[in-house]
């Protein structure tokens, strides 16, 4: 399938921008990351749509929603390799979902590594979902997760079924990396054709974040722990992603388990194409996240 113009303007962008190069780094420059990050959203969306941001340990939450009768909520648990986030797309995306949906949305800007290290980001995503039962039934939550946002996620909900609680009703991962140590082989061959990430760069960031964890650690690497009891999964897999090798075998391991799993794969795409900017391709698949938000 031809993709569209905007397609090669985006990639255009993301080599203008040098994302690849930053990613390429080991040690990563975390603060040169950072340097996109947009903490507080602005633009009149969110003037008028912003009910309150409040503190979970941590972890600053920004709710946001257009609906004045909404009863469901989705968390937003945005990607940026552990070490910076949320940036302008996440909250372009949540301003998207808010208008097109009818949830509330809590974008999650949690404790960053190399300041922070798994357990603390880990124990605060856990005390914001603790904090979202008390005003929602789990059947009325959602989590969506990009990139690293993607790995809390589906770690979440590993300890949600393992200390029986539960579940929210879906999740969305969107190019989830679900193995920190980055030693599939396959991911070598396909760093090649990826315009944002490197290995090199990645992967010293999931080091950053993991201090003295084992990098293939579930609460690092959920493709390692068990999927068995998951809620309906959705996998946004970009096809010229350095994640994609893993997050395939995460599929597969989700089907061996019997769990209800879709997977959209994105052709030609790159790391979490839905949430670029201008990209035909991610207006598009932005669609179906839209979609399954609405069927309840």
């Amino acid at each position: 399938m031809k993709q569209s113009i905007t397609y090669y303007i985006t990639l255009w962008v993301i080599k203008l921008k040098g994302i690849k190069k930053k990613f390429s780094k080991d040690p990563i420059n975390y603060k040169k990351v950072r340097k996109e990050d947009v903490p507080v959203p602005k633009g009149a969306f969110f003037k008028k749509h912003q009910l309150r941001t409040f503190t979970v340990l941590k972890t600053k939450v920004t709710e946001i929603t257009a609906s004045e009768h909404s009863t469901h909520l989705l968390i937003f648990i945005h990607g940026g390799a552990f070490i910076s986030g949320p940036a302008q797309h996440h909250w372009d995306t949540a301003a998207y979902i808010a208008k097109h949906t009818q949830h509330t949305l809590w974008m999650v800007n949690y404790p960053k590594a190399p300041e922070n290290q798994i357990k603390e980001i880990s124990n605060n995503i856990d005390a914001v979902y603790t904090e979202a039962l008390t005003k929602y039934s789990a059947n009325h939550i959602c989590i969506i997760g990009d990139s690293v946002g993607g790995t809390l996620t589906a770690a979440l909900v590993q300890r949600l079924v393992l200390n029986n609680i539960k579940s929210p009703k879906k999740i969305i991962l969107v190019s989830p990396v679900m193995d920190a140590s980055m030693s599939n082989p396959a991911i070598e061959l396909l760093e090649k054709k990826d315009p944002m990430l490197s290995k090199a760069g990645v992967l010293s960031a999931k080091k950053m974040c993991a201090g003295t964890i084992d990098l293939k650690a579930p609460i690092l690497s959920p493709l390692y722990g068990s999927f068995t009891k998951f809620p309906h999964t959705f996998l946004f897999l970009a096809q010229n992603d350095i994640t994609y090798p893993d997050a395939k075998h995460a599929a597969l391991k989700m089907k061996e388990a019997a769990i209800s799993v879709e997977v959209i794969e994105g052709a030609h795409m790159p790391h979490i194409w839905p949430f670029l900017p201008v990209m035909k391709e991610a207006r598009n698949s932005l669609n179906q996240i839209i979609q399954i938000l609405n069927t309840h």
